[in-house]
Parts: C-alpha cells; structure tokens; sequence
C-alpha cells in the first residue's frame, strides 16, 4: 500500500465513520421502528409473575416438504440477522421458525428476569406448541448454540437434528475468568456506542475486514443506545452475560442424542471475559480451530465442518460456505 494511499484512508476512514454515526436511527427498545425480513407474530407468556411478548417469524413455504428448522440467534443480534438463511431454506421447502428470545430483539425486556438457558428453551418450545410442531431441526448461532445444546438436552424426542455455528460455550470460561458481579455487566453495556460497538464487531467477528453488508448488525444495537429507555436494553445484556458465564453446557455434550453438526469458522476467537485475564491465559481462550475438534470429540454421532479464514459468523461473513454443508446435513 503507498504512502498516499495510507493518508487517504487516515483522512477519509474517520469522516466516514462520522456519517454513518450521524445517520444512525434512535431504535425503539422493542424495535417497532424496524422492519424484519418476514412477518412477526408474538406469543403471550406469563411467567416469573409478569407478562411477556416473545416475537417470532414462522415462514412457511409453498414448497413446504414437511420438515422444519429452528434459528436461534446470538447474544449481540436478533432473528432479523437470519435473512438470507431462511430464504435459502424455504426455497429448498423447509418451514422456519426464529425466534427473538426474551430480551432480545423485538420481544420484551423486562426490568427484572430470572434468566436461564432452560427458561429460554421452554419459551422457545412454547412458539413450536403454539404452531403445532413436534420436531424440527435446531440451528443455534453463538450464544444461540448454549441455548440450541440445552433444547436438544431438554427435548430431545423434538429435536431431529442439532445444527451448531461457532457456538460459545465450547470452554467453561469461569474456570479462568474472575467472577464479575452484574452491576459490572451492566456499567460496560452502558458505555456502549456506535465506535465501540463497530470496533468490537470489526475486531472480533471480520478480522478488521469490513464490508458495508455489516453495518445492519452494528445499527441496530447503537440505535439502541439512544433510545431514553437504553438502561433497560443494557440491563438485559448484563443479566445475559451471567448466565453465559455462569451456566456452561460444556459437560453436557456427551449427552446429547440427536445427529449434530458442528460448523465453525477457524479464525474465530470469540471467549466471554477476556479483556479480565493476563495476556497468556487470553491466548489460549476462544481457539475455534481446536475448540471445535475438542467438541466433536465429546458430542456422539457429531460431524464438524470447518471453514478456513472465517470468523464467528460464517452465515454473514460466508454465506456459501455456511449453507451448502447446512442443506447437505439437513437432507
């Protein structure tokens, strides 16, 4: 790269930045003032002494050949980032069905929520009796994966087949990293905004390679952050955040009965609490190129697809690549 090319990008880079910040919408917390790809429906739930909305997509195809799949979308995203996975889908006649969990997305954020991985998983299994669905495959994404892993444990005569894309998890991260309280979770999320959550996302997730393909995933969690009700959006964050850190699945792999798949970016190192750690120990944590042959190993009857040079979402990041071995496990 020359040298005039390096003072374009130092001049440009930062106005560029700038505009896309000025033009960033104050988001809704329960994001009425986004569209998602397909129709939203909601299913009323009553639990923990309160009334909830949980939002869902079912996209039902003409085609439909009576097999279904469940999305389950990471920590920093919603059902909306399954766009393109759920067009490929029906076109090839599956029904699918993504949800936003509780917390997320377009459904309810409550101020106060006992969370956890099998409260999530019953809610999710609430939407699948509400349409009459028995089974389904399951896809998790992400924390996604935590949630898909302890479905398929928690039903396993529903869950035909688990799909699983550079799921966190793959480590117990409490073995390593100290304990934070959720006032802590909570004070991080509220400094959050468009740089930092765009820096985090470029770094962690592309490899410092951006494509303006991203910018949904960045604007949607920085148009939260300026909404007057954003402390009730970071304090379900922070709430999340423990229950990652706090319930790990990692033990559980050996029991899970339904056919698996394992899709993983390699170049991935995503790991909850990193930053709370000394240099050696963060760089033995979130190694994707033999976290997901470790867990192949513990999962029976799992098959692992890698793909090399891609990050921690191949489903973004590397569509092709990402669906092609999805439909040939799917079959």
């Amino acid at each position: 790269m020359t040298k005039i090319n390096l003072i374009i990008i130092f001049i440009f880079t930062p106005l560029l930045i700038y505009a896309q910040k000025e033009n960033l919408q104050n988001l809704e917390i329960d994001l009425s003032n986004y569209e998602y790809p397909y129709k939203v429906s909601f299913i009323d739930l009553d639990i923990q002494k309160q009334k909830l909305k949980m939002a869902y997509m079912d996209v039902k195809p003409s085609n439909y050949n009576n097999k279904n799949i469940l999305l389950l979308h990471g920590k920093n995203f919603n059902g909306a980032y399954w766009r393109e996975t759920i067009k490929a889908l029906t076109e090839k006649g599956y029904r699918v069905i993504a949800p936003d969990q509780i917390g997320f997305g377009k459904s309810s954020k409550p101020e106060n929520f006992q969370y956890s991985f099998q409260q999530l998983a019953q809610n999710t299994k609430a939407i699948l009796d509400e349409l009459g669905i028995t089974k389904t495959a399951v896809l998790g994404h992400s924390m996604g994966g935590m949630l898909a892993t302890r479905f398929a444990l928690m039903y396993p005569d529903v869950t035909e087949k688990l799909i699983l894309e550079n799921p966190i998890g793959l480590e117990d991260y409490k073995v390593v990293v100290p304990y934070k309280p959720i006032e802590w979770w909570y004070n991080n999320e509220l400094k959050k905004d468009y740089e930092s959550i765009k820096k985090y996302q470029l770094e962690s997730y592309y490899d410092n390679k951006w494509d303006t393909a991203y910018d949904e995933w960045v604007n949607l969690l920085a148009g939260w952050t300026l909404n007057d009700n954003y402390e009730v959006v970071a304090w379900n964050a922070a709430l999340t955040y423990d229950m990652i850190f706090t319930q790990p699945v990692v033990y559980e792999f050996k029991n899970i009965k339904s056919p698996t798949l394992l899709i993983i970016g390699t170049r991935d190192r995503t790991a909850l609490g990193k930053p709370l750690v000394d240099e050696d120990t963060r760089k033995k944590m979130g190694l994707y190129y033999e976290l997901g042959k470790k867990t192949q190993a513990k999962i029976p009857n799992a098959k692992l697809v890698e793909i090399e040079n891609i990050g921690h979402l191949p489903h973004i990041e590397s569509f092709d690549k990402f669906i092609n071995p999805l439909l040939d496990f799917l079959k």
